[in-house]
Order: C-alpha cells, then sequence, then structure tokens
C-alpha cells in the first residue's frame, strides 16, 4: 500500500514537500509507514508479551490457538499490563521533563546556572505560599521532594476540587510520590506479580496522575517562574516561516531549557553580524513540536510544524542546524540531513541519535552552548546549496499564549464572564483538543475539522501540542476565526478580542487544561466530572498521550480518542476504560476515528451536563 499525496496530508506546505521528497527519491515517516503494512495483527490488539524470556507469548484473539501465555497470563492480564507499561513510560518521560526543569530552577537559586533568571517573581511568590516555604532554595527543595516521595501526598493534587481527591483517596490512586508509582508500575508487570486487570488498570490510573498533577505541572509552572508565563502574542506557523536569505535554526524536541538560550543567542548582535559576514540576512529561529510551542508562546518564536513535518523541514534545504533535545525526535533526521548540508545536532545527555552532531547541554554553561551551537550554524550557511532549497509559501498568523493567568486577564480577572456565558448558553462548553501527528491519519485531518465542528457548535476549545499547531497552520488561533464559530460563541469571542481556540502550550501544559477546570468547578461548587467538558486526542500515538489520557479520565474529564489503543484483545479491559470507569471515577474513554463523529460523542457529553447542571 503506498497512499498518496494527498491521502497522506491535508495540510498544503506538507503536501507540497512530499511531492519534492518522492520526486527526489527521500524517505519520510509515511514511506516507512507503507512498507510496515500490514502491521502485526497481535501487537495492534495488545495480545503480545515479552516481559519475560520464556516467551515471547501472543494470545489467539479468535480462540483456536493459544488462550494463555506460558506463565498462564490471560489476554485480560497481557493487555492491562502492556497498557500499564505504556502509562509508565509516558509518566516517565513527562515527569523526567519536570525534574530537569526543577533541577535547573534549584542551580539557578544556588548561583550555579547563571544564564537562568526569575522572570515571573508573583509566580515564584505564590508557588512558595502554596507550597508552605520561605526561599526559592526551599521551593527547589520542596518540588523535588515530590519525586522522591514515598507516602504523599503530590501537593498539588490538592488543587483538584476536594471531592475528587476524596474519591481518588476512596479508590487507592491518590499518588503517592511519582518515582514511586512509576517504578510500582515496572515492579507489577514483571511476570509472576500484578495479575489483576482492574488492579492494574487502576495502578496506571495512580501513575498517571502522578504524571499530570505532579511531573508535568511542575514543569509547567516552574518554566513559567524562569521563562515567564505565556501573554497574548501573534505570530505565525508552517514551514513558510523558513527565510530564504537567513540563517535557519530549527529548535526540535519538548525542554525548553536550551531552546531558551538559543533564541537569546541568536538575537546577539554579534552573532547577527556573523551571520552577515557569512553572507546571510540575519539569523531565523523557527519552532518544531512542543520546543517550538513553548517559544513560540513566550517569544512570539515562528513554529515551523507539528511533529510529522520534522522531516519535510530538513528536505525544503534552508536548515543550517536541527537542534534536538528529547521526546518525538525520529532517529531518520540523521540519514536525511547527510543528504543536505543541514547539521543534526543532539544536545541532552539522555538522547544521542545516528548521524547527529553531539554538543551537550549542561545548565551551568548554557548560554555558551547555546551560543556555539549557533555559530556553528551560521558558519554552515555558506554550505547551503541554494539549487536545492524549496520553501513552501504557506504559513499562517497565529494568536498564542493563552495561559490560566493571560485567559483570567483576558476575562478582567475573574472566571464569573465565562461562567455567565456558559449558565445562558453562550458558550456550550469547553472541549480539550490535544494530542499528537500519527502516519495512520491524514495528517491534521482529525485535528481541524473536530476543533471546526466543536467551535460551530459553541463549544470553546482549548489546545495543545500538535494539535495548537494543526490549528495555528489552519487558522484557527485568530480573533477573525470566530466568524467560523456558532453564535454564542462568536459574541463573547468578539468581546474579549480572542480565537474561539486557545492555545495554551506544549504537551507538559495540558497540566494547565486541568488548573483551569479544577477552578471553574471550584467556582461552580462541582466536581470536574460534573462539567460540561470533554477532552480529545485526534491522533495521538505516543506513551505520552497515553499516560495524559489517563490522567484527564481519572480527573473527571469525559475523551475521545482517534486512533485505537493496544487494547482491544481484551473486552474486559476495553470495557472498563469505556464504560466502567463511568462508574469508577466519573468519566471514560471513547474511540472514534471520525472526527465528525468524535466531536458530536463530546457535544452529546456536553450537553447531558449541561442538563444534570439544570443550564
Amino acid at each position: 500500500m503506498v497512499r498518496n499525496v494527498n491521502e497522506r496530508s491535508i495540510d498544503p506546505a506538507s503536501r507540497e514537500m512530499l511531492d519534492l521528497c518522492r520526486n527526489a527519491g527521500l524517505e519520510t515517516a509515511w514511506d516507512r509507514f507503507d512498507r510496515q503494512q500490514p502491521q502485526c495483527g497481535f501487537g495492534e490488539l495488545g495480545l503480545c508479551c515479552r516481559n519475560c524470556n520464556m516467551g515471547p507469548c501472543r494470545i489467539d484473539p479468535f480462540g483456536e490457538g493459544a488462550v494463555k501465555g506460558i506463565c498462564g497470563a490471560t489476554a485480560d492480564i497481557i493487555v492491562a499490563r502492556n497498557l500499564l507499561r505504556m502509562i509508565a513510560s509516558g509518566a516517565a518521560a513527562h515527569s523526567d521533563h519536570g525534574r530537569d526543569v526543577a533541577q535547573t530552577f534549584k542551580l539557578m537559586s544556588e548561583g550555579k546556572a547563571p544564564s537562568y533568571q526569575v522572570k515571573d517573581k508573583a509566580k515564584l511568590e505564590g508557588l512558595m505560599k502554596e507550597l508552605g516555604v520561605d526561599s526559592q532554595i526551599a521551593l527547589a527543595d520542596a518540588v523535588l521532594a515530590e519525586f522522591g516521595r514515598q507516602d504523599g501526598p503530590i501537593q498539588f493534587t490538592r488543587r483538584a476540587p476536594a471531592k475528587r481527591v476524596e474519591l481518588w483517596k476512596r479508590l487507592g490512586i491518590d499518588p503517592r510520590g511519582i518515582d514511586r508509582e512509576i517504578v510500582e508500575s515496572l515492579h507489577r508487570t514483571h511476570i509472576g506479580v500484578d495479575n489483576d486487570y482492574v488492579h492494574l488498570i487502576l495502578q496506571g490510573l495512580r501513575a498517571s496522575l502522578a504524571d499530570g498533577w505532579g511531573g508535568s505541572m511542575i514543569a509547567t509552572e516552574l518554566q513559567d517562574v524562569m521563562f515567564g508565563t505565556p501573554a497574548p502574542t501573534f505570530s505565525e506557523a508552517n514551514l513558510g516561516v523558513l527565510e530564504p536569505n537567513q540563517v535557519n535554526i530549527i529548535v526540535h524536541g519538548h525542554e525548553p531549557l536550551l531552546s531558551e538560550m538559543v533564541v537569546a543567542a541568536a538575537s546577539d548582535p554579534d552573532m547577527v553580524d556573523l551571520a552577515k559576514k557569512q553572507g546571510a540576512a540575519g539569523i531565523n529561529v523557527a519552532g518544531m513540536c512542543c520546543t517550538g510551542n513553548e517559544v513560540l508562546m513566550r517569544h512570539g518564536v515562528p513554529v515551523a510544524g507539528n511533529f510529522l513535518q520534522q522531516e519535510l523541514a530538513v528536505a525544503t534545504g534552508a536548515v543550517e542546524a536541527m537542534v534536538v533535545d528529547i521526546q518525538c525526535i525520529m532517529p531518520a533526521l540523521g540519514a536525511l540531513s547527510g543528504c543536505f548540508h543541514t547539521k543534526f545536532i543532539s544536545t541532552s545527555p539522555k538522547a544521542k541519535f545516528p548521524g547527529a552532531t553531539h554538543m551537550e547541554f549542561h545548565e551551568e554553561t548554557a548560554m555558551q552552548t547555546a551560543r556555539e551551537i549557533v555559530a556553528a550554524a551560521v558558519m554552515n550557511y555558506r554550505n547551503r546549496d541554494s539549487s536545492r532549497v524549496h520553501i513552501p509559501s504557506s504559513k499562517t498568523r497565529c494568536m498564542v499564549g493563552f495561559s490560566v493567568e493571560a485567559i483570567l486577564s483576558a476575562l478582567g480577572g475573574s472566571l464569573d464572564p465565562l461562567l455567565e456565558a456558559i449558565k445562558k448558553g453562550a458558550v456550550r462548553g469547553i472541549g480539550a483538543v490535544v494530542g499528537c501527528n500519527n502516519p495512520k491519519v491524514q495528517q491534521d485531518y482529525g485535528h481541524i475539522n473536530l476543533v471546526k465542528e466543536l467551535i460551530k457548535n459553541n463549544v470553546l476549545v482549548v489546545s495543545t501540542g500538535c494539535n495548537a499547531q494543526a490549528c495555528a497552520k489552519a487558522g484557527l488561533l485568530l480573533p477573525e476565526a470566530a466568524e467560523m464559530a456558532g453564535d454564542g460563541l462568536k459574541g463573547v469571542c468578539r468581546s474579549l478580542g480572542i480565537p474561539p481556540v486557545l492555545h495554551l502550550g506544549s504537551c507538559v501544559d495540558i497540566s494547565r487544561i486541568l488548573v483551569a477546570a479544577a477552578a471553574i468547578a471550584n467556582a461552580l461548587g462541582v466536581d470536574i466530572s460534573d462539567l460540561p467538558a470533554a477532552g480529545a486526542a485526534p491522533e495521538w500515538m505516543s506513551e505520552k498521550a497515553v499516560s495524559i489520557g489517563a490522567y484527564v479520565v481519572a480527573s473527571g474529564v469525559f475523551t475521545v480518542l482517534g486512533t485505537v489503543p493496544p487494547v482491544l484483545g481484551s473486552s474486559a479491559v476495553a470495557s472498563l476504560l469505556t464504560s466502567g470507569a463511568e462508574e469508577v471515577v466519573g468519566a471514560a474513554f471513547a474511540v472514534e476515528p471520525d472526527p465528525f463523529k468524535a466531536a458530536a460523542l463530546m457535544i452529546d457529553h456536553i450537553d447531558s451536563q449541561r442538563s444534570r447542571l439544570g443550564l
């Protein structure tokens, strides 16, 4: 099976570059996906187990072959164990990001990381008060203690409504410590430990809560302190943000610790002068994936694209350096960069890639390393082959940077205008749409059509990650996009001067959505599960997304997935996640690949919650 360009993406810039890649014989993720067909049916159903060396084992979904693994594990056990391992890995990734940020914050507080400084003193003071400490260093120690805590509670979980916290306690899923929950998840999935599928799934919810209300929230809060809490700003999105006559540097990955420094170094007059000496008009930094979202919302740095566009950016022939840190970075970038002059530069001590130049980043010498990276990119400009440069013209303005604080400011300092709009029905409810790209899905098709359908029906959308970037490219992050909304939402957006889709940041910033949901629930005197709200991940693919989905549902938000998780091999596990969980945590998953049907499910849920609240 080889899909044509139009089947692969709805994005015009991506289509243009996919045509170029095909004609040039350049391989992309879409080509590798097609070569994987048919994908392993056992793996798709979650029925493979290789957790010990008696296996690998697999269960026959039709009951004609093996119905148990060698140890006696059934389909229910194997599927639940595999899902728990996915959650643990995703929680580890996001929480390790939070740990790195917390360690940098401590080094800064001790005067050992001079490149960093406090940008939001008010938020710093608020966090100190919330955690009951009287100094920056004490705050750093308190936050770092959340990772190794043995008995809980994780402090930020107490931002949730009291009813939700009591529910977590009653179910035994109130997270104790971030690392403890991840380690215990791996322990439970070792051969011969936890073999009750319900018990395994509950641990998955607990580990995910340690991510959402722990590691991810720590990352978001401290990044705001060090780099500034986002406020609305305008920028541009898509591959057309690359400049034909400038040094183009792409920052790609998830941690802003390095990208903040690269942005600062690239604006240094000495660096700009060096670029001009190499024949360039200047230096252009563009973002990719969630690192892109971080610098986009704080500095207005344009974003070149979302996950599936990282190879296409290199294929423009106009990128001097692809600078990466961690997560969602394709190892294929090394070979592709070798076809052009592009320097593929890895920076994290945790992540090396074939074909990359490793310029290791350490917080103590952050600016020095950033300057070296920028200088390497600048000196590479002369190696660009202008005959191979092809930059699509597609780019779109966008309004970004809606932190919870910015939303409150737009509302005049109080949630009351939003609550009134919800009560009167001008805003039907809130839809949180997030998640990755996945080559199983036509790029951005699920994202854009789901969001358009929601705003058309007066659902205010909050967005993060690759969905936010898809919306940016499609023009949905502009106040003018209110014209695509229903009359009620259109009126609210016009009065506030905001888009109908609010950019809240990167994947870790889904924690902002949790904080906002908790604040609205507390204002109404209800639980999060009572709110007219729903979530969706139309094109998700990563283990981080599994952890996100789990903590969003465990927090009480009905969530629709656009790609099928590997759980269908167990009807018991699938039933627990899609219906049984409603009785346990007040929310559940639904799986619906069609974005229009997915939107209908979300709207139906929102309407049912409005009815229950008497709205």
